[in-house]
């Protein structure tokens, strides 16, 4: 049973997240502020987080700030602001998708189980994946790049493996949201963008000069090994 921790300071709000979750046989973990949101990290961990930017203490960017420098836990944000701005921060910080209020409480779930299934994936695939410096440990979702740990969200992971699994093809956008969050919708391709800019950010961190993702202008990514 996967444990979801609804974070989300509307009462009422919150207590539906929690009802409709148990009731597709989810266990839940509520929290009502940020900082009781990380008060339960600190004790235990679940498998997803749906996490509310508007909180009456901390940011829900703070929040998510502070769960990275703990773990690589999915992170659903739900949050009213719509502004494109809040996303792309949000998918920047390690957000693996994004949620705009109002929602209906079953889209909520059709995003979790694609999130949890992204994850679940893993033990369909071969046990690892190698690619010039990079290595790919898939069941155990690990990574390491030139000898050092590569920590990666769930949603960098599963694109990262899907790139270096066929070298040198170019996906597309659409290719690539398709294959790593189950849905192909042209308002999601700037994801794409995020996820890839985090993804070569931390390579660039252990290795400055590498260029492992290569950009297909107008087209897409490829992965290469002389990169």
């Amino acid at each position: 049973m996967n444990k979801i921790l609804v974070v989300e300071d509307e009462k009422k709000l919150n207590q539906i997240l929690q009802d409709y979750l148990m009731h597709y046989n989810y266990a839940v973990l509520s929290a009502l502020s940020g900082q009781e949101a990380l008060d339960i990290l600190d004790k235990e961990m679940p498998d997803l987080i749906l996490l509310d930017l508007n909180l009456p203490d901390i940011d829900g960017l703070d929040v998510l700030r502070e769960v990275r420098k703990k773990s690589q836990v999915p992170v659903i944000i739900v949050s009213a602001r719509i502004e494109e701005v809040d996303r792309l921060i949000g998918l920047e910080l390690g957000a693996d998708d994004y949620i705009i209020k109002p929602f209906s409480p079953r889209e909520v779930v059709a995003r979790i189980k694609a999130v949890l299934r992204r994850l679940e994936r893993g033990a369909e695939k071969p046990s690892h994946l190698c690619l010039g410096a990079l290595y790919m440990d898939l069941p155990g979702h690990t990574a390491e790049f030139a000898g050092s740990p590569l920590e990666l969200t769930p949603a960098e992971f599963e694109l990262l493996a899907l790139l270096i699994s066929e070298p040198d093809r170019v996906f597309t956008r659409l290719e690539l949201l398709e294959a790593t969050q189950g849905r192909r919708f042209e308002g999601y391709k700037r994801t794409i963008d995020i996820h890839v800019k985090n993804i070569r950010r931390k390579l660039k961190a252990i290795e400055p000069e590498n260029r492992l993702i290569q950009t297909v202008f107008g087209v897409g990514y490829r992965a290469c090994e002389q990169g």
